[in-house]
């Protein structure tokens, strides 16, 4: 089992920056991809950002040019600069890990943490 410990958000202005967080801990083999989902009241829960354990990043179109992922691999910790933050940026934030449990378990399974909250406001 994977768990997954998040931490940073919180309240902040329009234009503001927030740095989240998320260690995983716990019994696995490897970790592949971890990132970020975010869900807005009466909206979906989206894809922010995610990194693969060779370092390759996807941004949802909405955050590029202003947050950055980056990770930790010795650490298995994920990290998110969000900068120049919008109102419409607001929502809980999950970190997210794909992860196999033993070098005979192929499977991949998902893990999520328990969200942190961040609000922008205008």
């Amino acid at each position: 089992q994977v768990q997954l410990v998040e931490s940073g958000g919180g309240l902040v202005q329009a234009g503001g920056s927030l740095r989240l967080s998320c260690q995983a801990s716990g019994s696995f083999f490897t970790i592949s991809a971890m990132g970020w989902y975010r869900q807005a009241p009466g909206k979906q829960r989206e894809l922010v950002a995610a990194v693969s354990s060779a370092g390759n990043i996807n941004y949802a179109d909405s955050v590029k040019g202003r947050f950055i992922i980056s990770r930790d691999n010795a650490k298995n910790t994920v990290f998110l600069q969000m900068n120049s933050l919008k109102p419409e940026d607001t929502g809980v934030y999950y970190c997210y890990a794909l992860a196999r449990q033993s070098s005979t378990d192929y499977a991949v399974r998902t893990y999520w943490g328990q969200g942190t909250q961040v609000t922008v406001s205008s």
